[in-house]
């Protein structure tokens, strides 16, 4: 895809969403759902729509909060639904809308103490964090989603284990909610927002203490300290915009926040590479503003609205390529957490880096490779078999100093603040250690690239299997594997991965857009990704022909 001509620029004001309107089409439009885009769809993170194109309306998040109330009931959930938001427009509705009907349900809500935001992983922390001591079961719901452009609005349910949930719970959920739709939601319970404000089943909560407080348990805060790190952050009009400060003041930290705008249009946002406003802290694009005060700190960091991604940049080399910070944070954290397990595992998605492969085999560690998705790390992270799950797309956590469980989300705070820690621990950033890995591993020439499909071809490359493949090379080199299954827990990944000695390709659907996704790597060359490039959608396509 050609890079849009203003890409990394300023967002001109006729590229601003228009609030008014969106919000006014959050209440005034009404879903059908003989129309599938219309329909609650859960993909790996949620359902995710857009009020003006009736695909994320009042009508579905009354429906989405009816069956998730429903669902914690059938279960037996007792304990307190911690809900959060971040700071797109559509959050806010969603929020109010969350209120009314989980009120009406007799579900104790706790919110934000001043109705301020609530990053994803502050959620997963709090329901951990009260379920380790209490025997009623606690559970969230986040209003977010995650990076997409500001028109879109997006709601996440997670279980008692503090992460997104599996495929068995959203699908149940999304049933229901599209039987309740279907119906004109005679069965939803709701109450007016005063009455729900004013019941006592909802209750404030002082998040940004109750996490800020916790965080030395997960980070050597005071090695950061000590060291006098400058920290630059752009929260980039995100829900994690009150931390930062207090974060400072605990811990003494020397963190500068170079952006307090919030801004549900996102006028300051550089557009992205597509010409679209996206707060992908993992897009140089996306990230210009920072970029351009790199050299001012001794590491930047951004994260996207709801938190649960961090892009990292570092002095004069600039920003990261997610998928090698993540190889760098395996390794660090492999020699510098002395009370985690040598037994455990690290994790990784099946498109995430080779690099993490080798890494990882480099230390004489077990590698758990999954699926797309955070919620195949929710079990490791929780019961400690794994150490750390990473995505190619920057999200990842890691568990607590002592081994125990931090979140079982992604959280953009510590893997900011580990980049901090790892300049103060070995005196090199994070570019730095990755130049160290290149020269041991070798070099990865990495990319991903969207197809245009329709639902027709997505859902066949959805199903393939190894027989689907029936050539022998790739770019020149032996096909070593075919995937269609993850080798960390035998789960299907919906698409395949063709493996070489040298290189990779994997193409799966996307969940909520009508593309597919090809993943490429090589160890090789530009020209050999090249090649894996031009045969990977040869492949892809006759496939789908």
């Amino acid at each position: 895809m050609a890079i849009h001509h203003q890409a990394g620029k300023l967002v001109s004001h006729e590229s601003l969403v228009n609030i008014p309107k969106l919000v006014s089409s959050y209440y005034q439009l009404k879903p059908d759902v003989s129309v599938a885009t219309e329909k609650v769809s859960f993909g790996t993170s949620g359902h995710r729509g857009s009020a003006m194109q009736t695909s994320f309306n009042e009508d579905h998040i009354l429906a989405v909060c009816q069956a998730i109330a429903e669902y914690r009931k059938q279960q037996g959930y007792n304990g307190p639904l911690f809900l959060g938001k971040d700071t797109h427009a559509l959050s806010e509705c969603a929020f109010g809308t969350a209120l009314e009907v989980f009120a009406a349900n007799g579900v104790n809500v706790m919110i934000q103490k001043g109705d301020g935001y609530t990053p994803t992983p502050v959620i997963s922390h709090a329901i951990l964090t009260f379920n380790a001591s209490n025997s009623a079961l606690s559970d969230g719901v986040v209003i977010t989603p995650s990076h997409n452009p500001p028109e879109d609005g997006g709601i996440k349910y997670n279980p008692p284990k503090g992460g997104p949930a599996d495929k068995d719970i959203t699908n149940w959920v999304a049933e229901r909610a599209n039987e309740l739709l279907l119906t004109g939601l005679i069965d939803v319970k709701r109450m007016s927002l005063a009455e729900a404000r004013a019941s006592d089943f909802v209750k404030e909560f002082d998040y940004i203490d109750h996490y800020v407080s916790d965080l030395s348990n997960v980070i050597d805060v005071q090695a950061i300290a000590d060291a006098n790190i400058k920290i630059g952050v752009d929260p980039m009009g995100g829900s994690g915009i009150d931390y930062w400060n207090p974060i400072a003041e605990k811990y003494g930290l020397d963190i500068t926040v170079v952006n307090t705008k919030v801004d549900p249009a996102f006028g300051f946002m550089p557009l992205d590479k597509d010409g679209k406003i996206r707060m992908d802290c993992s897009s140089p694009y996306a990230m210009a503003n920072l970029l351009a005060l790199q050299d001012d700190f001794d590491i930047a960091v951004g994260n996207d609205p709801d938190y649960d991604r961090h892009g990292i940049v570092c002095k004069g080399r600039g920003l990261m390529n997610p998928n090698a910070y993540l190889g760098v944070a395996i390794e660090y954290l492999a020699q510098h957490r002395e009370n985690w397990s040598k037994e455990a595992g690290f994790g990784k998605t099946l498109v995430s880096s080779g690099m993490i492969d080798r890494v990882v085999a480099g230390l004489g560690r077990s590698l758990c490779e999954v699926p797309v998705g955070f919620k195949w790390y929710v079990d490791g992270l929780f019961d400690g078999t794994l150490l750390f799950g990473g995505e190619e797309s920057a999200g990842a956590s890691f568990l607590r100093r002592d081994g125990s469980v931090w979140s079982t989300d992604k959280d953009g705070f510590i893997l900011a603040l580990l980049a901090a820690e790892i300049l103060a621990k070995t005196g090199k950033d994070p570019a730095q250690l990755f130049e160290e890995q290149v020269a041991k591993y070798g070099q990865p020439f990495y990319k991903r690239i969207d197809v245009p499909s329709t639902s027709e071809q997505k859902a066949i490359l959805g199903k393939l299997d190894k027989s689907n493949v029936t050539q022998t090379e790739l770019a020149g080199e032996p096909i070593s594997d075919v995937l269609t299954h993850a080798p960390g827990n035998g789960a299907a990944i919906g698409g395949l991965k063709v493996v070489t000695e040298n290189g990779w390709f994997a193409a799966r659907p996307s969940g909520t857009e009508n593309i597919y996704k090809i993943y490429l790597e090589s160890f090789v060359s530009e020209a050999h990704l090249a090649s894996l490039e031009e045969e990977a959608k040869a492949l892809v396509s006759n496939v789908l022909a």
